[in-house]
């Protein structure tokens, strides 16, 4: 009974109809011709140990020349030595993370005033050194899935609270806040991000004074925060259209101004709605994060351009970019999968 129950619904959600039969087909044929090739490729016929490109006899992947590279892939050009300050650094985030999930909500409120107002900065000062007996590491030393990190995780933070006070000031009364809002997200749409980061990486410092110089990782960060600042406040804009006027009247009613009625009853509920557009803003700005590269600054895919023109290891960029692929798709699944139990847990509807 229990068998004839699985095949009626296989045949229903898969053979329904002729066309669903066709596609159910064809999908099976497609992995069936390209599967097993890329298995034997990336598996079975691949080489996992070895220290140089001749270890690679078998055909298959090259995962020698990632065992070899990892560590530049990871941290660039980052002082061996001084490692350690960046696993401390993304140690203390992820174990903050981690209590932020089981801690009660009092708790949570100092965690997360600790990751948005503290924990930048003693990130940045242990990356960067300059006290303590740390020494200085330059930027441009820095690289790798480490840059990628700190351009992204920078730039999020940024541009999540700058998107929301735009979107709120496109949606203004005073029309000074409204069209200077308006202007700014539609200049920041109109340009490319390569355009952007070009500007900020070679010709700003050119308005700047003689003599005054401003970090190239800083203006790369503040270039990618105009620009996703500008989308975001689009997304946000969204939600706060979505809410209906009788919660900004039922606010008023309660005696609430403009700025508490909106952090207190719009803005929760509007964000609410839009969670799976910013997490979209959010995933679109990590994978941009190799146009660093117009700038010179090396991050992880840049790291990986530089191992594949080293004279030992021509002809395994494929390798390379595989490895790139899966670290980002690990890091855009983990954020999508948030956004989910985010959504789950805010969710108020049947």
């Amino acid at each position: 009974m229990m068998k004839n129950l699985n095949l009626l619904w296989f045949k229903e959600k898969f053979f329904s109809t002729p066309l669903n039969a066709f596609l159910t087909i064809s999908i099976i044929y497609l992995g069936f011709i390209t599967i097993p090739p890329l298995a034997n490729w990336i598996f079975f016929d691949a080489t996992f140990i070895g220290s140089k490109k001749s270890d690679c006899v078998s055909g298959g992947a090259c995962w020698v020349f990632v065992n070899v590279w990892f560590e530049r892939f990871i941290y660039g050009l980052y002082p061996a030595e001084e490692i350690w300050r960046i696993n401390l650094a993304f140690g203390i985030l992820a174990a903050s993370i981690l209590v932020y999930n089981f801690a009660n909500q009092k708790i949570r409120k100092y965690i997360l005033i600790f990751l948005f107002g503290v924990f930048p900065f003693i990130s940045l000062f242990l990356f960067h050194g300059g006290a303590l007996g740390l020494p200085v590491v330059d930027t441009r030393e820095w690289g790798g899935l480490f840059l990628t990190l700190v351009i992204s995780v920078f730039a999020i933070i940024f541009c999540f609270p700058l998107g929301i006070i735009l979107a709120m000031g496109r949606r203004s009364t005073l029309p000074v806040f409204k069209y200077f809002s308006i202007g700014f997200i539609e200049f920041w749409r109109g340009v490319p991000l390569i355009t952007v980061l070009f500007m900020a990486g070679v010709m700003f410092p050119l308005f700047l004074p003689a003599g005054s110089n401003l970090d190239k990782l800083i203006r790369v960060i503040i270039a990618i925060t105009l620009f996703e600042a500008a989308y975001m406040a689009e997304v946000v804009r969204g939600g706060l259209q979505a809410i209906t006027r009788g919660q900004y009247d039922a606010a008023k009613s309660l005696g609430m101004g403009y700025w508490k009625s909106h952090f207190f009853i719009i803005l929760p509920q509007a964000l609410k709605i839009v969670i799976p557009g910013i997490t979209n803003t959010f995933i679109a700005l990590f994978k941009d994060t190799p146009l660093v590269f117009v700038v010179g600054l090396l991050e992880i895919l840049g790291m990986i351009n530089l191992a594949k023109t080293n004279p030992n290891w021509l002809g395994l960029a494929t390798e390379g970019y595989v490895f790139a692929a899966f670290v980002y798709w690990a890091f855009c699944f983990w954020m999508s999968r948030y956004s989910l139990k985010l959504e789950n847990r805010l969710k108020t509807s049947n």
